[in-house]
């Protein structure tokens, strides 16, 4: 449908708690094409409602571009494991940082329908799903990152040598 703007980090929209979505409306389901028209089209993983200024409790996730995921109002259940890796955000282009996350994530959510689901992911999605839902309490991964925040550039031309 439409291509929204990402918010980057310094805005205050970032900063802050997300409401809890009590019934989908027509104007949520253009919300929800279009977080995943903007995660596409910026080749991300995921996105979370409030990086497109939206305080609403809606995540979308793709990790193998062939998978979305919808998540509204999204709950941790249970994590176990560890993984460490390089971390990005669509909010703070062209950055990356080491952060520590489980490696395996069960979380209760709604549908679009707002029908309850339970998903498990591991890796990559476990990663995304704590990402992103840290964006519905007004955080950012810079917060977790262990040393310095490095350029994705750097990043690439290190592997190149």
């Amino acid at each position: 449908m439409a291509i929204r703007n990402v918010r980057e980090i310094g805005d205050p929209v970032l900063n802050k708690t997300s409401k809890e979505v009590k019934e989908i409306t027509d104007r949520t389901r253009e919300l929800i094409e279009d977080m995943f028209d903007t995660m596409y089209e910026a080749n991300g993983v995921g996105l979370a409602a409030p990086q497109v200024g939206i305080l609403k409790r809606i995540v979308v996730i793709d990790v193998t571009g062939e998978e979305p995921y919808l998540l509204i109002n999204p709950v941790i259940l249970e994590t176990s494991g560890e993984q460490t890796g390089n971390e990005g955000c669509l909010s703070v282009p062209g950055k990356t940082g080491i952060v520590t996350r489980p490696n395996y994530v069960k979380v209760k959510a709604y549908d679009e329908n707002l029908e309850p689901f339970e998903l498990e992911g591991t890796e990559l999605l476990a990663r995304a799903i704590c990402h992103e839902l840290e964006h519905l309490d007004g955080h950012l991964y810079v917060e977790k990152v262990e040393g310095e925040l490095m350029d994705v550039a750097d990043l690439y031309e290190d592997e190149e040598d």
